[in-house]
């Protein structure tokens, strides 16, 4: 028997979409983007929405998620991801335009222009990856990075006397007035990522009813910059990021 006469739409259980290209994503073992590559373009397919998506990714790891997701792609300068959706939004109001952006560009460079779009109620969805550290540049302490974690530039753990505190972005960003819908969610078991799923879906229809900004954090991890393996990095995860970053609904409007 052929292979062709096997793979037939009858008989297939599962199909990757086709909104993810064919690339070999080049991301670290246990890292959280591929996850939620995948997230997003399966709710995008589902929603039929491929050719009127706009993606927007500045500098850092998320910067290379063009590669990934087959629909149109704006790359901007660090931080300032929110302010090219923005345009893009406005000038193409039919479109569904979100940002893909880490915790170093979005609550470092990109806080004056998150806040600020948020504000403005500006019709995007922004996905925000929280992995408390700057992965793609040397593991860096990120201004989301823990009291007490190890980084390359904190050898012996955030100091809150000379640091400062750990920034809850998303909790600032819930008590703007232009926000409709604020969460943070995960991805590192099936069920965190059916809620996540969810979310993102949510968020794209809130754009596309014209309800403001919607937000999506997703606590992730980044085992290289962690130090620790993948399995490790989740249980890590769990156990620090979690109590200081809670999952769940901060606003739905």
């Amino acid at each position: 028997m052929d292979v062709k006469d096997i793979i037939k739409p009858e008989n297939i259980a599962y199909k990757k979409t086709d909104v993810l290209t064919d690339n070999i994503m080049h991301y670290c073992p246990g890292c959280t983007h591929g996850v939620i590559h995948k997230t997003i373009a399966e709710v995008i397919e589902e929603m039929d929405i491929q050719d009127k998506t706009i993606g927007v990714s500045p500098v850092g790891c998320s910067v290379l998620a063009y590669n990934y997701l087959d629909i149109d792609w704006q790359q901007a300068a660090h931080g300032r991801a929110p302010a090219l959706a923005t345009a893009a939004k406005r000038l193409m109001p039919e479109k569904y335009v979100f940002t893909y952006q880490g915790d170093g560009d979005l609550a470092s460079i990109g806080t004056a222009e998150i806040m600020h779009a948020c504000n403005r109620g500006e019709n995007i969805v922004v996905f925000f990856v929280n992995n408390a550290i700057y992965g793609m540049t040397g593991g860096q302490m990120a201004p989301t990075t823990l009291v007490g974690q190890k980084t390359s530039t904190s050898p012996y753990g955030r100091d809150v006397e000379l640091n400062g505190h750990p920034l809850r972005i998303t909790e600032l960003i819930a008590q703007l007035p232009g926000t409709s819908y604020v969460t943070r969610q995960s991805a590192e078991t099936p069920g965190a990522v059916r809620k996540l799923k969810k979310a993102v879906r949510k968020a794209f229809e809130n754009t596309a009813q014209r309800k403001g900004t919607s937000f999506v954090e997703i606590v992730g991890t980044c085992a290289s910059g962690w130090k620790l393996s993948p399995v490790k990095s989740n249980e890590w995860m769990k156990e620090n990021m979690f109590p200081y970053y809670p999952l769940g609904v901060m606003k739905d409007e």
